[in-house]
């Protein structure tokens, strides 16, 4: 592989809370190392369009503490086209790239893998997405503040279930995971969450009416996914109100939306987006390509795009047990 002398980083897809921390921890650990820094702004779009500039130990000053993303971040059908991606790699020679750092989910280290293949291109990929839906890690960064602020969410939610004995519908971000929904049932004392991965095996909401959920309580917390594949709250209120009219008049939704995505990180999300932004760097130093930081066990791991990037992280079943248990 040739010598690395400047490194491009970017931050793709939904923004997540400590992605500021983890474009701190790559600038100033690659100029440390002695690499030059090239800042790209709006993801995959900044590329394509030459939106590219050099960072310093100083642009990255301040910032750890705030949520979002400075280089920003936006979609960019033109990557998804053989001739974009063309664009992007004329651009990423132009300023003397020779590796990039992506931050971001699913789609964008999918987006890294192809442009890595292509082009014959190193690239290392940190996991920046709240779903926590990415193999080969245990906590994406992002995960634990949106956690902590659906938890934040419920329990000011509850003071208004218990008041008014009402049975509120909280649906919360996890398209295609419930690991949001799930974990944030158990910290807030909700008694059911509704998630994507159990559609398939049974009728989560006939199975928790049928449970007498709210035989002993005078109030309910169900935190529902936003997947599809659970309807959503606003679907599965839907369904109580044709399916159990007992409870029609009690059924109360909110959306939880993007509150999950913002706010300032939890120090669980700096310390780990610094500790992976940090071993982006060692990573091409020791001539590691078409990986992702992970984290297992609470030590740095490297995960091929093709491991990262497969659907299907498993919830843990002993926690969907759990949560029964201590809702009765």
């Amino acid at each position: 592989m040739a010598e690395i002398k400047t490194i491009g980083l970017l931050t793709s897809g939904g923004d997540a809370p400590g992605m500021n921390a983890a474009i701190r921890a790559v600038t100033r650990a690659a100029i440390f190392n002695g690499f030059k820094v090239k800042g790209i702004y709006r993801g995959y779009k900044g590329l394509v369009d030459d939106e590219i500039v050099d960072l310093q130990t100083q642009s990255v000053s301040g910032i750890m503490h705030h949520g979002g993303t400075i280089l920003k971040t936006a979609r960019c059908k033109e990557f998804m086209t053989v001739e974009g991606r063309q664009q992007a790699h004329e651009n990423i020679k132009k300023h003397g790239i020779d590796a990039l750092v992506v931050i971001g989910g699913d789609g964008s280290l999918s987006g890294a893998r192809q442009f890595a293949n292509e082009f014959d291109f190193p690239i290392v990929g940190i996991p920046g997405t709240i779903d926590n839906d990415l193999n080969g890690t245990d906590h994406t960064i992002g995960y634990d503040t949106a956690l902590n602020t659906i938890m934040w969410c419920v329990d000011r939610i509850r003071d208004t279930a218990s008041s008014h004995e009402r049975l509120f519908i909280i649906e919360v971000m996890g398209r295609e995971s419930g690991f949001l929904a799930l974990n944030g049932a158990i910290a807030s004392g909700a008694e059911a969450a509704i998630i994507p991965e159990m559609s398939t095996e049974v009728d989560q909401l006939s199975e928790l009416i049928q449970s007498g959920f709210r035989k002993s309580k005078n109030s309910s917390i169900v935190l529902v996914a936003e997947s599809p594949a659970t309807g959503g709250a606003m679907g599965v209120a839907e369904r109580i109100r044709k399916e159990f009219p007992q409870y029609n008049l009690r059924v109360r939704v909110t959306i939880l939306g993007h509150l999950q995505r913002g706010g300032s990180p939890t120090a669980q999300d700096r310390i780990l987006a610094s500790r992976m932004g940090a071993a982006a760097i060692d990573a091409l130093l020791e001539g590691q390509r078409n990986i992702m930081i992970g984290d297992d066990d609470e030590k740095i791991v490297y995960v091929p795009f093709s491991k990262a990037i497969r659907h299907g992280k498993e919830i843990d079943r002993d926690l969907l047990e759990l949560l029964k248990k201590l809702s009765i």
